[in-house]
């Protein structure tokens, strides 16, 4: 049994000079290097890649509990390295046990071979992975763009319960989509990859079935009803119209609405450390949708300033993000650009018709911060 002080990942044969990222921070392995010690509470995310290009990258989700009575021994990941597929692969805990007993025991490995978590690039030690790429130095960075993550939303979205994801995977109306590739290309490249749950927001559509006239005019205008029939078909409990439907992975209350908050923040964050096209489509798919709504609106302010406020601090990193796939120039962000034109309108009308009502003005300090 493991006799660490604090919660760890442990990274079996993992080649040297490969890339590796955790979070924030990417880095170069070195041969000593065999994981990451001090991981704190929460969610985290980690990728590999056999060169530091922008080439074909693998990696997966994994949840940190709160530490435990003292009397329990603190959370160990094991992961090892699939020199056939290339990449991390999940890793039975007696064989990872039996790999640290191999090196010398835990105060061995604990000491010499695993390296802080830490979202700066600054203060490499010699046992540690060389930084290539500085994280953030703001304390809970990471945290502000994972707040809506759950193990619900990663594992409907990796469609899997190991939360396992690639460059190349792709949701069923993205695959024949990626840019510069034909659609026979696109399944040489995607293989066997496994396909993305993605929410099915179909934009083409946006009202409900049935409609005729003028509801279906409407619908076209106010993407409202489309909004709210996929924030009730996604809710992890509780009767309809109850506001708060439980408790997520870290203690906080679910709200109506935290399933689009959560899918927008695993899809933009692997846009920013996978370059995954396909997750770059859904989270346009789920600004189009929110951003194209007035009923929701004056009904759901508070979900709205959450929204606009999350969509700042992504904002705010896409020049991280590698390839050009968050282009905000003034072609690539031209979607963009427009969708906020017509939710600022939207904001406008609503202001008038309401006055001064309890959320509306919170909704539009948030968006004055995103313009």
């Amino acid at each position: 049994m493991s006799t660490h002080p604090t919660s760890t990942l442990i990274l079996l044969n993992l080649p040297p000079s490969i890339l590796c990222g955790i979070n924030l921070l990417t880095f170069t392995t070195t041969p000593t290097f065999l994981g990451i010690k001090n991981l704190p509470t929460g969610f985290h995310f980690l990728f590999t890649s056999p060169s530091a290009s922008l080439s074909l990258r693998d990696g997966f989700w994994f949840h940190i509990p709160p530490p435990p009575p003292s009397s329990f021994p603190p959370t160990t990941v094991f992961r090892k390295w699939s020199p056939e597929r290339e990449c991390l692969v999940p890793c039975p805990e007696p064989e990872g046990e039996a790999f640290i007993k191999a090196k010398g025991g835990w105060k061995e490995v604990y000491e010499k071979h695993l390296t802080p978590y830490r979202q700066s690039g600054a203060g490499s030690a010699g046992n540690d992975a060389a930084a290539t790429k500085p994280g953030d130095d703001k304390e809970g960075a990471w945290e502000d763009i994972t707040s809506y993550v759950t193990s619900s939303i990663l594992t409907r979205f990796t469609k899997s319960e190991e939360w396992i994801i690639s460059s190349a995977s792709s949701g069923v109306q993205d695959r024949d989509e990626i840019p510069g590739l034909s659609s026979e290309e696109v399944q040489d490249v995607i293989g066997e990859e496994k396909e993305l749950g993605m929410l099915g927001i179909d934009l083409k559509r946006t009202w409900r079935e049935g409609a005729v006239g003028r509801e279906r005019t409407e619908g076209a205008r106010d993407r409202s009803w489309l909004l709210s029939d996929f924030c009730e078909k996604y809710r992890s409990g509780g009767r309809a119209g109850d506001e708060v439907v439980r408790k997520s992975d870290g203690g906080r209350e679910e709200w109506w609405g935290d399933v689009m908050l959560g899918q927008m923040e695993v899809c933009f964050l692997m846009v920013l450390t996978l370059a995954n096209y396909s997750c770059l489509e859904e989270w346009k798919r789920v600004l189009a949708l929110v951003l194209t709504c007035e009923k929701s609106v004056r009904d759901r302010s508070e979900f709205f300033a959450t929204f606009l406020r999350l969509l700042k601090r992504q904002l705010e990193r896409t020049d991280d993000v590698e390839g050009g796939l968050f282009d905000m120039s003034d072609d690539g962000g031209a979607f963009l650009k427009v969708l906020l034109k017509g939710f600022k309108r939207t904001l406008g009308q609503i202001a008038e018709s309401k006055g001064e009502e309890d959320g509306i003005e919170d909704v539009q300090e948030e968006f004055e911060e995103v313009e």
